[in-house]
């Protein structure tokens, strides 16, 4: 039997557990831990991988004059560094307390709103470049949030997401079953995708279009450190499907992005010019 987009998404290990549902975290309290695992060591290792990985995807993409709007912006992390490599940013989120951690990191450098990724409070083709960045995860519809995504850009959409099919979803899983209380078992609330889920999600919104995908942290969380050999793994972007944390940018317009320099080098230059 064929299953539906929506039980694709809801399956076993994709469950909800209503006493640990995302939305129902949404108080201060929460928005200050979710900044705080970013301090610890993992955290910092992991946020600069994700940084550097998402630097790569966007580097194709003009910047001067550019509309952005981060779909489940948050605490507005991401939002500051799309800021700072050169885009006008915009940032909406369902959550007030963590939209309030965004204006006080933003401050006037981005128009943030409240709103849903299913029913954005945006005109068609408002911006040029849409991201969701592990928003789909938390997403009561996530091919909504795919169509409503389309919807508003005119030349892109990058989505980055939890690898279903990696070692940090099965150290994720353990660690649940094992009753971790942290950082780990809010993850329970998240559905977590692959890069053949996000792709057919994208196709369905809009058809087939030209893409790149890319992923970082191939080990799970214990391996997310500094310093040799752990250097050596987590520097490298991989194939889409292969780390924890994966991305890929969708083009829209009918050109081809040109490829800067820096594409050919090891790691791309947030600035988008050479490195």
């Amino acid at each position: 039997m064929v299953k539906s987009a929506r039980q694709r998404y809801t399956s076993p290990e994709n469950a909800r557990d209503p006493e640990h549902d995302f939305a129902m975290q949404h108080d201060d309290a929460f928005a200050a831990r979710y900044d705080a695992w970013f301090a610890t060591p993992e955290g910092k290792v992991a946020f600069e991988r994700e940084k550097a990985l998402l630097a790569d995807l966007v580097s194709a993409w003009p910047r001067r004059g550019q509309r952005l709007l981060e779909i489940g912006c948050g605490t507005g992390m991401f939002l500051e560094c799309f800021y700072e490599w050169g885009f006008d940013v915009d940032g909406v989120d369902p959550s007030a307390a963590m939209l309030k951690g965004a204006r006080a990191r933003m401050g006037k450098r981005a128009d943030l709103r409240l709103g849903h990724a299913e029913h954005l409070p945006m005109d068609d083709k408002e911006y040029d470049y849409v991201t969701l960045i592990t928003a789909l995860e938390f997403c009561e519809d996530p091919e909504a949030a795919m169509r409503e995504a389309v919807r508003v850009a005119r030349k892109g959409v990058l989505v980055g997401f939890l690898n279903r099919r990696s070692f940090y979803a099965l150290s994720t899983r353990c660690s649940c079953l094992c009753g971790d209380k942290g950082h780990v078992s809010s993850m329970r609330a998240a559905r977590w995708f692959s890069l053949r889920d996000v792709v057919r999600l994208f196709a369905n919104a809009a058809g087939k279009k030209p893409r790149r995908a890319r992923s970082v942290l191939p080990g799970p969380p214990a391996t997310w450190r500094e310093g040799l050999p752990f250097r050596l793994l987590n520097h490298p972007l991989y194939p889409g499907w292969l780390g924890g944390f994966c991305a890929v940018r969708f083009d829209l317009v009918g050109d081809k992005p040109l490829t800067p320099l820096a594409a050919f080098t090891t790691e791309a230059s947030p600035s988008g010019g050479s490195a």
